[in-house]
């Protein structure tokens, strides 16, 4: 029978002593009975989840119950994350993070390295071959195809074949 200081681990249902007991949300535990139902990992009260079916590891809570798939707590995970590597530029053609070790710069922006590429034709670029216009990067020949002078003489094909 239990005595003042001891209780039923919810586990194993067997006598917590003060000396081998973990509590958690109001529950002690033996420690060797404080696991994850799904994976047996040992847990402490920071890195277990509790939901009706039992305790689990964060990431088996996650896995069969989606906490992952929650938009806000993945938003928080980006920012902590760039804030730790130091990392605030988003790439203006896919809008993640972009991180030193794979930043070009062009157009006054930081963009991944493949990410950095023509907008028109796809062609990769360099800080070299590279034109921008209204937020977006082109290579020089799109751009003078695309934004350059127009008329007779200036490449534009269209008024060559008129004239034909």
């Amino acid at each position: 029978m239990a005595t003042s200081g001891e209780s039923k681990c919810p586990a194993c249902e067997q006598t917590v002593s003060s000396a081998e007991e973990l509590q958690f949300n109001e529950n002690r535990f033996h420690k060797r009975c404080f696991v994850c139902v799904d994976c047996r990992k040992s847990l402490d009260g920071k890195t277990a989840k509790t939901h009706q079916s039992g305790i689990r590891c964060q990431s088996c809570y996650a896995r069969k119950f989606g906490e992952n798939n929650d938009p806000s707590a993945k938003a928080a995970n980006s920012k902590k994350f760039s804030q730790k590597f130091g990392s605030s530029d988003r790439c203006p053609r896919c809008s993640k993070a972009v991180y030193a070790a794979e930043k070009v710069m062009g157009g006054g922006k930081s963009w991944h390295k493949t990410c950095f590429r023509c907008a028109m034709c796809g062609k990769s670029l360099e800080s070299t071959t590279v034109t921008d216009k209204d937020g977006e990067i082109y290579c020089k020949v799109c751009y003078a195809k695309h934004f350059g002078p127009k008329g007779f003489g200036l490449g534009n094909a269209a008024m060559l074949e008129q004239r034909e």
